[in-house]
Parts: C-alpha cells; structure tokens; sequence
C-alpha cells in the first residue's frame, strides 16, 4: 500500500488533522504528516505546534494512496496558496486519485480549484459560497468518486473511517471504530 499523506499549515484544525492522522494509522494504514513549508513545524488554529513527518516534497505526493487536506482558518487558506499542491490536486483529481477535505477545505481548496463541479460534497456550515460547481449536502461525511469531504471537527472521526473504509475495507474500520467506542 502506498503512504497517505495529512497536509499541514500554520492555522490548521487540530482536532480534525490529529484524529484523521490517529484514525488512519489504528487501521493499519501508512500515514504521513507533511507541512507545506521548509521546516516541518506547523502551529494550529489553537496554538497546538506539531512537528510532521516531512517538509514539503511534491514528488512523494505524486505517488500517494491519498493526499488529504485539514480544515480550520487559516489553515485551508495556506495550503490553498500553495500552487504546487493545488497542481497536485488538480492532477490527481483528474487521474482518479484519491483525494480528501474537511471543514474549510472543500470550500477553499477544493471548490476554486474546480474539482467538485458536478459532485455530491459537504464543508462546515457557512462557507457554501466557495463550493463552486458542487451539490452541497449537508451530512458529515460524503463521498463521490475518489472525492471524500468532511463538515468539520464533530465529523472527523466518520471522515477518517470513511477513508478507512474505501482502503483498508469495512471490517477494518469497523474494528477500529469500536476500538475507539464509536460504535
């Protein structure tokens, strides 16, 4: 199986970033943490620092089982800025490849980059402006194609065990979920 990799920028949602990371990895899967900077420190939205993985390495995310994209403000709004990244996205989406977003991020990564035109999709409450081309749904978790998009931080864990799900099969998730007395 190929790595995974969470996405990190100075202001991103901690709950959201560390559960998909935790989730993730109780499933058995390879999961990666990778700032988009030179150093691999990123600071959250609460002013939780948190030391990744890797610095910012476009070719690790070429070959990636997912790339997926934390909320909170203004977190989204950093990786947003990030042109390679974005590329990235972009390439991905078109090749079927797995992408996700939470919270902020499908309404500003995801929805002006063009990559939820004619898709089911879901961002936290309020920012349905930026979900260009998208049919917003308002559940926690929605899935369409390679595309997973998640409310924001109540909905974390389901949007992990989705991920979970689609790479590692129900029965893995579902261990890991009443692991976590979720279930």
């Amino acid at each position: 199986m190929r790595p995974s990799y969470v996405m990190f920028a100075d202001g991103f949602e901690e709950i959201e970033a560390l559960t998909i990371v935790d989730v993730l990895r109780r499933a058995g899967m390879q999961v990666v943490t990778m700032t988009i900077y030179d150093a691999p420190e990123a600071i959250g939205a609460h002013g939780v620092t948190v030391v990744a993985d890797e610095v910012f390495n476009a070719e690790l995310l070429e070959d990636a089982e997912w790339v997926i994209c934390p909320g909170g403000m203004p977190g989204a709004s950093n990786l947003a800025e990030n042109e390679t990244l974005c590329d990235i996205l972009k390439e991905r989406n078109n090749d079927d490849e797995n992408i996700a977003a939470i919270c902020a991020s499908p309404s500003v990564i995801f929805g002006p980059l063009g990559l939820l035109d004619g898709r089911n999709a879901t961002c936290y409450p309020g920012m349905e402006e930026g979900m260009e081309g998208a049919n917003v749904v308002k559940e926690h978790v929605v899935v369409d194609g390679n595309i997973v998009t998640g409310m924001g931080p109540a909905s974390a864990a389901r949007f992990a065990l989705t991920i979970a799900t689609m790479t590692m099969g129900q029965d893995v998730a579902r261990e890991v979920a009443e692991g976590m007395l979720l279930l």
